[in-house]
């Protein structure tokens, strides 16, 4: 039996409970290795939020802080990671220098004496992120429908605590005309990545006005997407729902560095 069948239960349990626990968490497994290494391909360890080894074995402590710094770059992008950590006159000899990224591959320098080469792909498994919607309006009812089966995790009511690092979070106000003012007032406290406000430019330019009085920070304001949704030509609640996600998705992966928003 291989180290890695040894470790997969172990890995796969601590992984169920990050996940559980809503934290983010990694996967790194090295998949290449040249000269003296303690560690061989396919060795695994699970990372945590904070990128330090949780569970399973890399090896000694010359990958540790290229290991740290990809997984945290992979958190921060959502994106996996590559990493190369080689003696420096190796990457001498490839034109490369510690911190430059090619064709996929970041590179990191290792010190030890054993000069060996070591890559390691890191895999990010971020929280599911979270979409609040406020009203029982239509919409409001119909995109909280309608999210799950893209993989957004829906809060009807607006938490009283932070969300976990590396959650994405935005904010759909949907309350068409019940508790509008109170509902953004709310929403705006709260530390998130999107607000949208279902209802027209003009009903929501005397909102803000109003907001501003009272004394909301004006940039966060001004932030807020209204109308909520993209420009599909949408008229049932239905077809709102499916506007405000379809731009919701556009928020999500301008997050993740997949578009440009």
């Amino acid at each position: 039996m291989t180290p890695a069948e040894f470790q997969s239960d172990e890995l796969a349990n601590a992984a169920t409970a990050l996940r559980a626990k809503e934290e983010a968490f990694a996967f790194a497994t090295i998949v290449r290795t040249a000269g003296a290494t303690a560690a061989k391909p396919g060795a695994k360890a699970l990372l945590g939020a904070d990128g330090t080894i949780l569970h399973g074995w890399l090896g000694g402590g010359c990958t540790r802080g290229a290991v740290k710094k990809a997984a945290l770059l992979a958190f921060a992008t959502g994106q996996p990671q590559l990493v190369s950590v080689a003696p420096e006159e190796f990457l001498a000899e490839k034109g490369v220098r510690a911190g430059d990224e090619v064709e996929g591959v970041r590179f990191a320098r290792n010190g030890c004496p054993s000069k060996g080469s070591v890559d390691i792909f890191i895999e990010p498994c971020l929280p599911m992120p979270q979409l609040i919607v406020l009203g029982a309006s239509p919409v409001a009812r119909a995109l909280a429908s309608l999210a799950p089966q893209f993989h957004w995790a829906v809060v009807r009511e607006l938490p009283d605590k932070e969300p976990p690092a590396h959650q994405l979070r935005v904010i759909v106000v949907a309350t068409q005309g019940q508790g509008d003012s109170e509902a953004l007032q709310g929403a705006l406290k709260l530390p998130s990545q999107h607000v949208a406000f279902v209802g027209s430019a003009r009903k929501f330019e005397t909102l803000a006005a109003r907001l501003i009085d009272h004394g909301v920070d004006p940039d966060r304001v001004k932030a807020v997407k209204a109308p909520a949704g993209l420009k599909l030509g949408a008229v049932t609640p239905e077809e709102i729902a499916l506007s405000i996600l379809a731009d919701l998705v556009q928020v999500r992966r301008a997050q993740a560095g997949v578009i440009n928003a």
